[in-house]
């Protein structure tokens, strides 16, 4: 058998109702208080009355009213009075921090977005004394003056699944309709370090990518060489002219052995 530990409301409480709206109408004014919703106790001689709120833009919520009552006295009087969303209501989203709504290109003119002290695609330039993997990626003590702190391995790894996954990589339609890649390109130059094995900036004013980093194994139609690679493929392919010759039937002589005669020949 289970027993129920639900409290039963206080009677003079639960009777205040005509209080409990009164009360509410006050807070709500011109809006509104809809029909009562229902009560429930919230302990001893303390019960809460629930009124159907009218506002449109507050759908499905409820105005809540708790009433009290102290021991051995018959005056129930307001506690508080405030808005609840009921199981229906239109809820806000739930709240993100900032720094977790930020998407790429929402920073503007003017914005400041600070990279955190525990950003794990940084670290202190002074790292660069004790690991290999950064000496060999900033082999230039001139790359890191006047910088506290450079990429780390996971901000290089970061940043090549990025661009290589994204509209300036290999798999984009511009990519895949182009007649070679970027690789071969004269306009292509190549990033320093580790990153110049697989990426580089276009410097064509005239393709769609100009002044953004783009894959080696990109490519779209300014290619230094297309107009050479197009010409090349017209030259190595046999191409016949049709309309330099006439065919001619020569007496004495079958449709099998017709000739090709010129057209440039002279009639004499």
């Amino acid at each position: 058998m289970t027993m129920s530990t639900r409290k039963e409301p206080d009677q003079a409480c639960a009777e205040a109702v005509d209080l409990a709206r009164a009360a509410a109408e006050e807070v709500a004014g011109v809006v509104g208080v809809g029909e009562h919703a229902g009560v429930f106790a919230e302990a001893e001689r303390v019960v809460t009355h629930l009124f159907a709120c009218l506002d449109l833009a507050y759908t499905g919520w409820r105005w809540a009213v708790t009433v009290v009552r102290a021991p051995r006295a018959k005056i129930v009087t307001v506690s508080e009075t405030v808005l609840l969303p009921g199981p229906g209501a239109l809820l806000a989203p739930a709240w993100v921090p900032w720094q977790d709504r930020l998407r790429p290109g929402d920073l503007g003119v003017g914005d400041l977005m600070p990279a955190p002290a525990d950003d794990e695609r940084l670290v202190p330039a002074v790292a660069l004394d004790g690991d290999e993997t950064l000496t060999d990626w900033y082999d230039d003590a001139g790359v890191v003056a006047g910088r506290s702190r450079v990429l780390s391995a996971i901000g290089r790894e970061s940043a090549s699944e990025r661009w290589h996954a994204g509209d300036h990589g290999p798999r984009s339609p511009l990519a895949h309709a182009a007649p070679a890649r970027c690789a071969s390109c004269g306009f292509f130059v190549l990033l320093s370090g580790e990153l110049g094995l697989l990426f580089g900036a276009c410097a064509n004013e005239y393709a769609p990518d100009d002044g953004r980093v783009v894959s080696a194994d990109h490519g779209c139609g300014a290619h230094s060489e297309a107009v050479a690679a197009e010409a090349t493929s017209r030259a190595v392919a046999p191409v016949i002219d049709e309309f330099g010759y006439d065919l001619m039937d020569l007496p004495g002589v079958s449709v099998a052995e017709t000739v090709f005669e010129p057209l440039s020949r002279d009639a004499s």
